[in-house]
């Protein structure tokens, strides 16, 4: 074999290599003669250091080798490998020159097949989008309170038990219903078809999670069947799909009106937890108690305000009396000026009066008195008719008069005045007021008019 000019210099030079300058040769000799190649196996020892770097064993039935992926590869890769996953990598041939270890290199990985199932999953979903079965606006929002839940995948799933423990601590009071299927294999596609026409037609639930545990991309090739998704399409219940990890993605999820990277979450979406609820019921209720105080607070002072502006009728009458009082009084003012007038006038000619006129001024001081009297006697007489007429006015509008003349004021026993016999039912006890006094009846029913 050839080995690198440096370590032929050293051979030429003593006859004799040294442990790391073989291994240095060697490495060299690889990475010269041995191009960056696609080689499938099985992941056995799989390692995560703490550093991000991957070591593992790619075997087959025949033969293993030891393989690292370093950190900035390892995280171009959508999934986490796991003991016994077929995967398929692209790599370099080395040498780890400390231990003398031949090991592969890994630049790429994707597990075994997936060139061809990605590339199927690529153009199903191109179909689907261009069908408008992938658009946003399709989905429809979830049910902030469903009634029910319907769960659908396999019995002996282990997604099954982490749905229903979510559920049961999230919202024990909604029921759920199971609609089993199988979630992986042949008969998986038509078994997940079967079940979301079942949901559909018995029509119990109004909410449905298509759930199953991670697994290698033929494991969950199922929710990229073609069937699968045009039956989650024209599901008339929204689907939420919590298929795998959180770095798995089918075409189930894409369709589904809602996507949950884990079984786990999909149970989490589905429902609000049950102390939020609560929590939340407490505050609407706290905060209606207080808008209803608060109404009825105004309320009361309407009716306080209403109560102070309306007026009993004897009020009325009493404001009505005083104005009438005031008349009488300017009425009475009135004539006394008018008696006190004359006297001044007739005080005044009679001190104007002269001794030797004193007959003359005594049959004027007559007449002045006569039309005195008389003017007195008409001004008192007008006064009193105009009186009379205000009396006579104030008493046609008193509901006293009218009370008087045998009339009576029909009142329930709340006080509320009644105007009409259709108002009042039979058997009911009402109060009559009278011109004197008041009356308690019971009514024995309308009186029909002949």
């Amino acid at each position: 074999m050839d080995l690198d000019s440096t370590s032929l210099e050293r051979r030429g030079a003593t006859g004799i290599l040294s442990v790391s300058e073989l291994n240095r040769a060697v490495a060299s000799l690889l990475e010269r003669s041995v191009p960056a190649l696609w080689v499938a196996g099985e992941i056995s020892n799989f390692t995560r250091a703490a550093s991000g770097h991957w070591y593992f064993t790619l075997k087959d039935s025949g033969a293993q080798v030891r393989a690292v992926m370093f950190r900035s590869r390892a995280q171009a890769v959508g999934f986490l490998p796991r003991e016994g996953d077929r995967v398929e990598v692209r790599a370099l041939a080395g040498l780890y020159q400390p231990r003398g270890d031949f090991q592969l290199g890994v630049e790429l990985m994707r597990r075994a097949g997936a060139g061809d199932l990605f590339q199927r999953f690529v153009q199903l979903r191109e179909k689907l989008r261009a069908e408008g079965l992938l658009d946003e606006a399709r989905k429809r929002p979830l049910s902030a309170h469903p009634r029910c839940i319907g769960v659908i995948t396999s019995m002996q799933a282990a997604a099954l038990r982490d749905v229903l423990a979510t559920l049961a601590r999230r919202a024990p009071q909604i029921p759920v219903v199971l609609y089993p299927t199988p979630v992986q294999g042949v008969d998986a596609p038509a078994g997940i078809v079967a079940a979301l026409q079942a949901a559909a037609r018995r029509a119990e639930c109004d909410l449905l999670l298509l759930v199953r545990g991670g697994g290698s991309i033929e494991d969950l090739w199922s929710f990229n069947d073609e069937t699968v998704a045009r039956a989650l399409a024209a599901s008339p219940i929204p689907v939420v799909a919590g298929i795998g990890h959180e770095t798995d993605f089918t075409i189930a999820d894409f369709v589904a009106d809602l996507r949950a990277p884990t079984p786990t979450a999909a149970a989490t979406l589905a429902v609000p937890e049950r102390r939020e609820m609560l929590r939340r019921s407490a505050e609407m209720t706290r905060r209606l108690a207080a808008a209803l105080g608060r109404q009825f607070e105004a309320r009361e002072q309407r009716l306080d305000t209403a109560a102070r502006l309306l007026r009993p009728p004897s009020a009325y009458l009493a404001a009505r009396g005083q104005r009438l009082e005031a008349l009488a009084r300017r009425a009475n003012g009135a004539v006394l000026s008018a008696l006190h007038l004359p006297a001044m006038r007739l005080a005044r000619a009679s001190s104007r009066l002269r001794a030797p006129g004193i007959a003359l001024g005594a049959r004027a001081l007559g007449t002045l008195e006569d039309r005195m009297l008389r003017a007195q006697s008409l001004g008192l007489r007008a006064r009193s008719e105009a009186l009379e007429a205000l009396a006579h006015k104030l008493e046609l509008v008193s509901p006293q008069a009218v009370l008087g003349r045998g009339y009576a004021i029909v009142r329930r026993a709340d006080g509320e005045v009644v105007r009409s016999p259709d108002e009042v039912r039979a058997g009911e006890r009402l109060d009559l007021r009278l011109a004197r006094g008041t009356l308690e009846v019971e009514a024995i029913g309308p009186r029909t008019q002949s």
